[in-house]
């Protein structure tokens, strides 16, 4: 609990300053350095047998990723198919000794993984106020801290117990009540003090959605996780494992939220 407090003490000002205050070129560098380290996360996890190509690879391609939707969002495509060329080229020039495990946890890492975290931009881009870039966060970790204390004082009903063996049907219930109670106050925050006109029904909704997304997002995680018999992706954040850990509802909910909002014309 030591830790976990002391990461909450120094990663939440660092996050909202980041967010709501710090230069462009800043937000663009945590997205990067966050994105680069998932993907080496999830190399390490699933690539198997250490391929030096491969580990550079697996942190170059996602910042590249974020770097490309910063600067040049038109051409993310042909980044995408350069860069799967360039692995699969590698792998048939070594002749057979890369596995499709490692190819495929590059890759997913570089592409997914880095438009995960280029949702951010999508959003910031959209020319909303800036508050909205934590709304990713707050409909996570609302949801994950919720479904805990939740599960904690009354689960009963595992909910995926081959998958996460601790969460519960009582915990997710109550991540996703909790969810819509953080969508109501982030809305009553954006109407009170920022000017904003945001429909309280319209945001219950979008938090219920979030909420379950999150949750997706956190068993899938933990479910590639338990196929290769780790506990954490990493421990950058100590007790709550590595970036993969602590994002990985984060990294569902944002481009979820990227795509209703350019969908829905919200600007």
């Amino acid at each position: 609990m030591r830790s976990r407090l002391l990461v909450a003490a120094v990663g939440v000002p660092a996050l909202l300053y980041v967010v709501l205050w710090g230069p462009p070129l800043l937000m663009l560098a945590a997205l990067a350095l966050l994105a680069g380290i998932g993907g080496g996360e999830l190399y390490h996890c699933a690539g198997g047998e250490r391929d030096p190509f491969l580990a550079v690879a697996a942190v170059f391609i996602p910042c590249m990723t974020v770097g490309w939707y910063y600067s040049r969002p038109q051409y993310v495509g042909i980044w995408f198919i350069l860069s799967t060329l360039a692995v699969f080229t590698y792998a048939i020039c070594r002749g057979g000794a890369v596995r499709f495990q490692q190819i495929a946890a590059v890759l997913f890492g570089g592409i997914a993984i880095g438009y995960a975290f280029s949702s951010f931009i999508q959003i910031y881009n959209s020319g909303v106020s800036r508050g909205y870039l934590l709304l990713p966060f707050i409909l996570s970790f609302g949801c994950d801290t919720f479904a805990y204390f939740t599960g904690l004082a009354m689960g009963r009903h595992k909910l995926a117990p081959k998958v996460s063996p601790k969460k519960t049907v009582e915990g997710s219930i109550g991540g996703l009540a909790g969810n819509v109670l953080c969508g109501l106050v982030f809305a009553w925050v954006m109407n009170r003090w920022f000017s904003g006109d945001v429909p309280y029904g319209a945001m219950a909704v979008l938090a219920l959605f979030c909420g379950a997304v999150a949750q997706v997002g956190d068993l899938s995680f933990s479910l590639i996780k338990r196929e290769f018999g780790v506990k954490d992706y990493g421990k950058i954040f100590f007790a709550h494992g590595g970036v993969l850990d602590r994002f990985d509802s984060v990294l569902f909910v944002a481009p979820a939220l990227a795509a209703l909002m350019q969908f829905l014309n919200v600007t």
